[in-house]
């Protein structure tokens, strides 16, 4: 749930509420592009842009920002109008205070709360209700957090860096990814689902207007969940460095490690041991870089595969067809053919003379 792509079993759990509702979810599939037979695919991958497509479908069709997960609906335009309520004031703590206090006016909605340690420095926002209704309620405590991280980030136009993510529910199957998301240690089986942060961030002025807020309602709350948080962590950072890389006309030629740390004015091992306290590797950044930007051109459908291959940095087809089978468990023709089903129902249009 960041820029990158996102892994299918986030997928299947954001389907799960439509579905106990009794919602054909076919036809929501169809409208974000995302070829139902991927579902069955454990290693598949869709776009960050194909997830945002299937939340916004999912609100419209459950008429509920919580896609039917939560223990009671909450209906289209509640967060809007939180948003709203947060611009008036002074700076960030009286804003979140603000809309935790207006999610607690709801019967049944999260309870919310966000306290400033009177030791450590921190301030720790909490889910306080209980988030186990159902199966996919990992997936729901990851969406709430991330979603109220970032906009608090956006409220005052700032990253905050997060020390610590802690979650109520056990380490789910997936829970290698957590880090990644947050880039911060996250631990599970907590008292309370929650995330801790430096304490003068509350402090911060509120620094967004009426016009900023449109603008980010006619993305949210997926584009929230989808999208990067300003790019200040070192594993951003470097994988900024990456994906410009693989912009170049030419054939890519991604840096070494030691290139980047150069860049970053740092040793490599100082690099190293910078993205290893954020949870990841100078290597998984780049097979993650390289796999996103395969699955959007493969999306896509312009673009012949041999030509993909080479323009993220694979000399040979073969070693570009090894790795992606490592990334998805399949190949990039046979994923190119499941995701041929386009909205409206147009096939992608493919370049004469593509290869599988």
């Amino acid at each position: 749930m960041s820029r990158s792509s996102i892994a299918v079993h986030h997928v299947r759990a954001a389907l799960g509420g439509a579905r106990r509702l009794g919602i054909d979810t076919a036809p929501l599939l169809q409208a974000a592009g995302i070829p139902p037979l991927l579902l069955a695919d454990d290693g598949a991958r869709i776009t960050a842009d194909q997830f945002t497509r299937l939340i916004r479908a999912l609100h419209r069709a459950t008429d509920d920002e919580f896609l039917g997960l939560g223990p009671v609906r909450s209906r289209r335009g509640t967060f809007a109008m939180m948003c709203q309520t947060c611009l008036d004031c002074p700076d960030l703590g009286s804003a979140l205070d603000r809309a935790t206090r207006f999610y607690g006016l709801f019967p049944g909605g999260p309870d919310l709360a966000v306290q400033a340690g009177p030791d450590d420095g921190l301030a720790v926002f909490t889910v306080r209700s209980a988030l186990h209704r159902h199966d996919e309620a990992a997936f729901l405590a990851a969406c709430l957090l991330l979603i109220w991280h970032r906009l608090a980030g956006w409220l005052i136009g700032r990253r905050i860096p997060l020390h610590w993510v802690g979650f109520a529910h056990p380490a789910p199957a997936h829970a290698d990814e957590y880090p990644d998301l947050f880039g911060c240690p996250v631990r599970f089986g907590a008292p309370h689902t929650a995330a801790g942060w430096d304490a003068h961030w509350l402090t911060a002025p509120v620094v967004r207007d009426r016009a900023a807020l449109a603008a980010l309602l006619r993305r949210a709350p997926a584009d929230l969940l989808a999208r990067r948080d300003y790019g200040t962590t070192v594993a951003e950072q470097v994988r900024r460095t990456l994906a410009q890389a693989l912009r170049s006309p030419a054939p890519a030629r991604l840096p070494q490690a030691g290139e980047v740390a150069a860049r970053l004015a740092v040793s490599p091992a100082t690099l190293r041991r910078r993205l290893r306290a954020e949870g990841t590797s100078y290597q998984r950044l780049k097979d993650a870089v390289r796999r996103d930007a395969a699955l959007t051109a493969l999306a896509a459908g312009r673009e012949p595969i041999a030509a993909v291959a080479a323009r993220i940095g694979f000399s040979e087809d073969p070693a570009f067809h090894r790795a992606f089978r490592r990334w998805t468990g399949t190949t990039p023709g046979a994923y190119r053919l499941a995701g041929a089903s386009r909205p409206g129902g147009e096939p992608p249009t493919a370049p004469r003379g593509q290869q599988s």
